[in-house]
């Protein structure tokens, strides 16, 4: 065992070697070496994987991958998929990624492992030319991180499907949606919101919300109140790619869909990560004291399909949400929020152009939260934004991916942001023959933001 891992080491070294010593001497040299392929350790315990094609055209992405639970395998990743992986690597792009040294809500361990990795690279490669970040789901929260704390080490960003709401205001909009099922679904008056000791208890008690879900979906009373703790969420009205996109005023298709959602992983992740980030933290990171649940659903872009269905079944809206007011008595522990906000917690402060994206029916990370940080940013010179017209969380093609990272090149090449949709269509269409998707959005807003304005005293973190 150790004679293969030895021969596997320093058949990567050799390639790496290989490599440098063909940027050396010239053009001719660079297109004739072979691929080389290295992983390895950091100190803290992450993995690293290297990927340097021939022809290597000078740019590294280092990609920061989504959330693993703990318990589960986590491998060194540079990549998305295997197949935009193998696409960029053709168009000569070194791609490069850590583990994370732990699981779960890990940022604080994340960024300084990436960075590593990105240090790791320049000593066995050389400098790069250009150097982008570029991340997924809660990677795409990670290349956030890196872009806002050390924005002057990349020359861009490109965050994908991105939870760039942070880590605080990502839990109270679950514990909104909880709060709703468990005072008005009923059933569930011993299944705490927070407070989560382990993850056999977490997942047990997911399963106890998802069941009363599935017991109110039977009644036109039931389903009107799903709707509304959707709405909370701004939950959207497509569940999926293989599900067509329902009609605007399809309010009845519209719920059937958010209960999709919402009896699929959607309690489990509500739970499971709620406990590993207690855990971390330190004790409840959430809470709806003083929230105004009237507020959240006017703002909701959810709001006429919830009246509707409140119509429909002679409910009364109004007294619902009385309700759900009185019965928002959940605080926070101080120093859990302050934990969880130091390394997930953003000002909108950038140093570089980012390009996010995102799809239009994200049941995990809602559209909504590129307002938000459209919002935050406020410069459009450095923020560009594209969306793709498809359900699904980080759902896209490999030729908006691919066509997604040419913007940001174009753009850190000197040019305004070139992001009409009709253009990247053409562009990834080149790439993938898979039918790209993206369209104008203008989403609405978020309804539980948590950042920089809400805690000004935060100084952020590594």
């Amino acid at each position: 065992m150790r004679d293969t891992e030895a021969r596997h080491r320093w058949m990567a070294v050799g390639s790496a070697l290989l490599l440098a010593l063909s940027l050396a001497g010239g053009g001719d040299a660079k297109a004739e070496t072979p691929p080389a392929h290295a992983e390895g350790a950091l100190p803290s315990g992450a993995t690293w994987v290297m990927d340097v094609p021939s022809g290597w055209n000078g740019t590294v992405l280092l990609y920061s991958h989504g959330y693993v639970a703990e318990g589960q395998p986590n491998p060194a990743r540079n990549a998305s998929t295997d197949a935009v992986r193998d696409a960029a690597l053709a168009r000569g792009y070194a791609l490069i990624g850590s583990s994370y040294s732990r699981t779960g809500w890990a940022v604080g361990e994340a960024v300084p492992d990436q960075l590593a990795t990105l240090e790791e690279f320049t000593r066995r490669f050389g400098a790069a030319r250009r150097e982008i970040a570029w991340g997924t789901s809660y990677g795409g929260l990670v290349t956030t991180a890196l872009a806002e704390r050390h924005g002057d080490r990349f020359d861009g960003t490109l965050a994908l499907c991105g939870l760039q709401q942070g880590g605080v205001a990502h839990f109270n909009a679950l514990l909104d949606t909880t709060h709703a099922v468990k005072t008005l679904i009923g059933g569930l008056d011993d299944v705490p919101l927070t407070g989560v000791p382990d993850q056999a208890t977490a997942t047990r008690w997911a399963g106890r919300v998802t069941e009363a879900l599935r017991r109110a979906q039977e009644t036109p009373e039931g389903r009107a109140r799903v709707s509304l703790a959707a709405a909370l969420y701004n939950l959207p009205s497509w569940p999926g790619p293989m599900v067509p996109e329902p009609a605007p005023d399809d309010y009845d298709t519209w719920e059937v869909n958010q209960h999709r959602h919402m009896v699929g992983p959607f309690f489990n992740v509500a739970y499971t990560w709620r406990a590993e980030a207690e855990a971390r933290a330190g004790g409840n990171v959430s809470w709806n004291r003083g929230v105004d649940y009237r507020s959240l659903l006017a703002a909701s872009s959810d709001r006429k399909e919830v009246e509707a269905l409140y119509g429909k079944a002679g409910l009364s809206l109004r007294a619902d949400l009385r309700a759900l007011n009185a019965g928002a008595r959940v605080a926070p522990e101080p120093s859990a929020v302050a934990n969880l906000a130091r390394t997930g917690l953003f000002r909108g402060s950038l140093r570089a152009p980012m390009l996010t994206v995102h799809t239009t029916g994200d049941g995990v990370v809602p559209i909504q939260v590129q307002n938000r940080y459209r919002r935050l940013v406020g410069d459009g010179a450095l923020l560009g934004q594209a969306y793709v017209r498809r359900a699904g969380h980080c759902a896209f093609t490999v030729g908006e991916v691919l066509a997604a990272l040419g913007a940001l090149e174009a753009r850190l090449d000197g040019r305004t942001w070139s992001l009409d949709p009709a253009a990247l269509n053409r562009a990834a269409r080149d790439i993938d023959p898979a039918a790209p998707a993206f369209t104008p959005a203008a989403p609405g807003p978020y309804l539980r933001p948590f950042d920089a304005p809400h805690h000004p005293d935060s100084k952020g973190g590594s």
